[in-house]
């Protein structure tokens, strides 16, 4: 360590690269202090961890991470563990902003550990480049605030892919140091999620090419009967043996070591682990998504959706850096290892999601932990850019001049200077975007892409929720004491994070759970939402925002989040009115309430159902097309439109009605159920059979589903109540099985037996 001081202490670049790294060391926490608080933190994070302090404090009498929520207990959460810990030990109160503080050191870590592996790969320039990069790319800077699942993983990951950098450029005499690295990185790498086993995958893979390319050498020199080099004063067999068992010692250390955190695995250090990983690996949980102006499932999206996401939200400079890596940085033969192992690294997650057809939303950030090495080989690719630069105008002023130094030295200067005002031009919309969208880093699109003003009502923004913080601050400066002086109540979809920032003032406000479509069907005074899960024909309407909007969060002078405060409570009387089958007193307080707002979904659509049910459909539709207008694909709206249609003796309107539902949502059961009872209405059991099986190949049977199926039964002959129960656990089987599920179909099937 010493050694290296030494030789780079006259190294510019070097000193650039310390000086950097310290300054993002103090930047970074800085500037996560502003950020709101992420979808996962308050409702999943924070609980299990505080439940596995507990675990740890009462010397595993306290079981509660073993099962909450029904799958906290499969990942490791080191990271949370971590903070919790630190929290209750130094009694910190506000404990959402010290673990931003933790979250952004981790961001720090990779950043680090980027500018490292490109440092060795390329040299301290190019070290500088790729932290310049990967700083400057907005989507991992806003992670690195407040994700405490992804970013706390790729920095494990990438510390672990700058210990094998060391470990093969070291070998046979691996430093101690490096042991270390490697060893840490993939203990933590797994202590934080249970996929970091695929640093095993890279670990084994790269020391299989690497001994390929030593015996590849080897057999070259043989033949040309050059002296024996480092690794010819060990026989090939010692040779491999050794690093099979360095290798092996420090994964096995790393294995254990990465469980100790983590209570579940603890109880079958083997066993365990190995059913989280297959967990993860086909996670069950889907969600819908906003993608290329779709609303789509998270197990439904197109195969290119992460490669696509990467490509439209990362720097265009981090694009032309990996461009330039593939041109310059394969050339010389003794980067060609380095160059592969990177290349690997950022492809391979990628393409195995794609391969794989995994369950992934929320962008690319299940993807995170590629990110880096990507970076790294962009680094690499303008440095090479750089030094190919370098070298021509060494070669063109020795052709001029007999002494060249003072005149190189001088070029070289102008060189350096200019690659680094170039690479800045390159970011200068990802500059401008950190600096005028601060907290809010995270939501960009980059120039490829048109940006956030296009992105809107195409893609997700706001995700992860982290501008609720804004909005519900803003919220407790702003609203007006309620006259009888009740609690105010804040409504939102995100309870868990609302709820955090309105912990201080419970005297003044309460948080009620509330859903965008259903919104006036619920008491509040407020309501905080960002606009994710709200469908895209309707954020580019003329109905939105609604008119009760009071405050808009905005990126790039689009709204990812909005506060409504409340103008009349009409919809929410005849909300109860309507369920108690008060229909004409449901009625003129649904019409009151238009009168205040004309565009009201949530009353177009309970005054629409109040005129189906009391057989006035043709005026159910009047109701309905005005929020179609603005709502095409609403389901509800369409569900509410097919009843209408029945109730004017329309059926095949209506199964059209329905089938464009279930084209829209393929998940909406609702859609499935009408269609059934229409069919079997008209005893067309082959028609009926085809909608269950719709609903069955998108694991849409439930109870309402079941009874329909036992009417059916019943029409085909089958009286028998279990036999019928069989007959569709074998259809459910067949499903799952053709859809590659087997593991979930031979659990369905031991029920069976």
């Amino acid at each position: 360590m010493k050694n290296f001081f030494t030789q780079n202490k006259n190294n510019p670049w070097f000193w650039i690269f310390v000086i950097f790294a310290v300054f993002l060391m103090i930047a970074m926490p800085i500037m996560s202090r502003d950020a709101g608080n992420s979808g996962d933190e308050d409702g999943f994070q924070i609980p299990q961890a505080k439940n596995v302090v507990n675990y740890f404090k009462t010397s595993g009498e306290d079981t509660t991470c073993l099962n909450y929520k029904d799958v906290m207990q499969y990942y490791g959460s080191s990271f949370d563990v971590i903070a919790e810990f630190i929290n209750q030990t130094l009694h910190i109160e506000d404990i959402s902003k010290s673990r931003h503080v933790l979250n952004s050191f981790m961001g720090w870590l990779a950043i680090l550990a980027v500018g490292l592996i490109a440092y060795q790969v390329g040299g301290a320039r190019a070290g500088v480049f790729a932290m310049l990069l990967l700083f400057l790319s907005p989507r991992f800077l806003g992670h690195s605030f407040n994700n405490p699942k992804d970013m706390p993983f790729a920095a494990g990951v990438v510390w672990a892919i700058y210990g094998m950098i060391l470990f093969f450029k070291q070998f046979p005499k691996v430093k101690w140091y490096t042991y270390l690295i490697l060893g840490l990185a993939i203990a933590y790498s797994i202590s934080v999620r249970i996929g970091g086993l695929i640093l095993y995958g890279y670990f084994g893979l790269m020391g299989f090419v690497f001994l390929i390319k030593v015996m590849v050498e080897r057999s070259k020199n043989a033949k040309l009967k050059s002296g024996r080099q480092q690794t010819q004063e060990m026989p090939l067999a010692k040779y491999i043996f050794r690093m099979v068992i360095m290798a092996l010692s420090i994964c096995v250390v790393g294995y254990f070591l990465g469980l100790l955190l983590w209570p579940y695995a603890l109880q079958n250090p083997i066993k365990h682990p190995i059913e989280s990983f297959k967990l993860m690996s086909s996670f069950a949980t889907s969600i819908r998504q906003l993608f290329e102006g779709n609303i789509l499932w998270s197990d439904m999206l197109p195969w290119y959706y992460t490669p696509k996401y990467i490509l439209i939200t990362i720097p265009v400079a981090v694009i032309v850096g990996v461009i330039l890596y593939f041109i310059f940085c394969w050339r010389k033969k003794e980067d060609r290892f380095n160059a592969f192992f990177l290349f690997f690294t950022f492809v391979f997650p990628v393409f195995w999601i794609v391969v794989t057809h995994a369950n992934v939303y929320g962008g690319w950030r299940h993807a995170m932990f590629a990110y880096p090495p990507m970076v790294a080989a962009a680094g690499w690719g303008f440095e090479a850019l750089v030094r190919k630069v370098e070298e021509r105008m060494a070669a063109r002023a020795a052709q001029k001049e007999a002494s060249v130094d003072n005149k190189v030295q001088r070029g070289g200067w102008v060189v350096n200077v200019a690659s680094v005002v170039v690479l800045l031009l390159m970011l200068v919309g990802p500059i401008r975007h950190i600096v005028a969208n601060h907290p809010y880093e995270y939501v960009y699109f980059n120039e490829l892409s048109g940006g956030v003003k296009k992105a809107f009502g195409n893609y997700e923004l706001d995700y992860y929720y982290h501008s609720t913080r804004e909005a519900t601050e803003w919220v407790m400066a702003n609203a007006e004491p309620k006259p009888d002086g009740s609690k105010i109540i804040v409504g939102t979809w995100h309870t868990a994070s609302v709820s955090y920032f309105l912990r201080n003032d419970t005297t003044r406000f309460k948080p009620a759970f509330l859903r965008w479509y259903e919104r006036d069907n619920s008491d509040w005074d407020y309501a905080v939402f960002t606009i994710t899960g709200i469908n895209p024909e309707y954020l580019t309407s003329k109905a939105f925002p609604p008119k009760n909007t009071v405050k808009t969060i905005e990126v790039d002078g689009v709204p990812i989040a909005i506060v409504l405060k409340r103008q009349e409570k009409f919809s929410h009387e005849a909300f109860k009115l309507k369920n108690a089958n008060k229909l004409d007193s449901a009625a003129m307080l649904y019409h009151q309430a238009l009168a205040v707002d004309p565009d009201n979904y949530v009353s177009l659509l309970g005054l629409s159902e109040v005129m189906v049910r009391t057989n006035h459909p043709d005026s159910a539709q009047f109701y309905l097309n005005k929020a179609l207008a603005y709502e095409p694909n609403s389901e509800g709206l369409k569900l509410m439109y097919a009843y209408s249609l029945l109730g004017q003796q329309k059926e095949d309107e209506a199964l059209n009605t329905l089938r464009q539902i279930s084209k829209f949502n393929p998940k909406y059961s609702q859609a499935y159920q009408l269609a059934i009872r229409v069919y079997l209405q008209r005893n067309d059991l082959v028609s009926a059979k085809k909608e269950f099986q719709k609903a069955i190949d998108v694991d849409r049977v439930d109870d309402a589903l079941t009874q329909l199926w036992l009417v059916y039964e019943g029409k085909t002959g089958v009286t028998n109540e279990q036999q019928a129960y069989r007959n569709l656990y074998k259809e459910m089987i067949k499903s799952l099985e053709k859809r590659g599920k087997q593991a979930d179909a031979d659990k369905l099937r031991q029920q069976l037996k």
